[in-house]
């Protein structure tokens, strides 16, 4: 990763969504800037007619005329509506792997119908944006000032002046909270919430939750560390501000938590260590950064890395710190989280 580079985008940009999250960005701002079209969507497909209000998670409330069909929105945001049968227009956010795959972010979506305005931290084309001529933008927000996720800051105004726009607050909240929050988006936007795949899906969520809060009771003693990789560093991430760490923790799991003053070069939210520190903290689960602008453990080879007991002993799962916000795609998290639990051996 160029040092160089990383250093042009700001402070907030790297740091709003904290740990892992901040790592993504700076990573994605040294891949492929390519913002290439991937094909026009349909708008979405069940919006209902009338007068349309949301009040979002900044305080704000946009008012229309009709319900919006042509939505344009982050990524994720765009797969979780997905998930409750929205179809958005157009995207900003990881959407396609270099090899032309769908990004882990994109969840179900079709990424050949949307059109993509930028796959990577700072990258977002303006014109094609008004030329989908959007009702609505709607992203999430990592920071307590509500801002935009993915909206380079440069061309802030410019977006805004095009569209209204609507924020889902991932910021110092728990996982079920924001779900709650998008659901009724979703909802606002023409979903059957009442639909059996909806209900469905929120009984699994529950009956995880209860599943992991059940293996974390039965297991006080297994210390789970929620880390992230570069070539340079590896990032551990405190539970505070997280909102998926932040509802693991509620739910009793027992999580290594850097130490307020380490957290502090990392807005509060992360630790940086050096790979020959790697081990500081004692672990006996970890829990790593799925996404794709990070390095996967099959992919580390640090042998500080190969030599942690945790690693030695396979109990290395995946974490989601931008989770897809539908209940369908968080069901996995927690339940991988919840088996790792039931099955680790203490080797911490």
């Amino acid at each position: 990763m160029s040092l160089a580079r990383a250093s042009h985008l700001t402070r907030r940009g790297i740091l709003a969504a904290g740990g892992a999250l901040g790592l993504g960005a700076v990573l994605a701002a040294c891949g492929d800037d390519d913002a290439k079209s991937g094909g026009s969507g349909d708008g979405t497909a069940s919006a209902k007619s009338g007068p349309w209000s949301f009040k979002d998670d900044r305080g704000k409330t946009v008012e229309l005329d009709k319900v919006p069909a042509d939505i344009v929105a982050f990524t994720g945001v765009g797969a979780a509506l997905h998930d409750y049968g929205i179809q958005v227009k157009g995207v900003f956010g990881p959407t396609k792997t270099s090899d032309g795959k769908p990004d882990v972010q994109a969840g179900d979506m079709d990424v050949s119908k949307v059109t993509i305005l930028g796959n990577v931290w700072g990258s977002f084309n303006v014109e094609k944006y008004a030329a989908l001529a959007p009702d609505v933008l709607i992203s999430t927000t990592f920071d307590a000032a509500g801002t935009l996720w993915y909206v380079p800051e440069e061309s802030a105004d410019k977006i805004a002046k095009l569209a209204p726009s609507v924020a889902v607050s991932a910021y110092d909240r728990k996982l079920d909270v924001a779900l709650g929050r998008m659901l009724e988006l979703a909802e606002s936007l023409g979903a059957d919430v009442k639909a059996s795949k909806v209900t469905e899906a929120k009984k699994r969520f529950d009956d995880a939750a209860a599943r992991l809060r059940a293996a974390a009771k039965a297991r006080p003693e297994i210390k789970v560390l929620a880390g992230s990789a570069s070539d340079q560093l590896f990032y551990v991430s405190g539970t505070n501000l997280s909102l998926d760490l932040e509802y693991f923790k509620s739910l009793g799991v027992n999580f290594v938590e850097p130490p307020e003053k380490a957290k502090a070069e990392g807005g509060g939210w992360f630790e940086s260590l050096s790979w020959e520190n790697v081990d500081k903290y004692p672990a006996d689960i970890i829990m790593m950064d799925d996404r794709s602008s990070t390095i996967q453990p099959a992919d580390i080879t640090e042998g500080t890395w190969k030599k942690l007991p945790a690693v030695k002993a396979g109990q290395v799962i995946p974490r989601s710190p931008e989770p897809i916000l539908s209940y369908d795609k968080c069901v996995p998290l927690l339940e991988n989280l919840a088996e790792a639990l039931e099955k680790a051996k203490k080797v911490g």
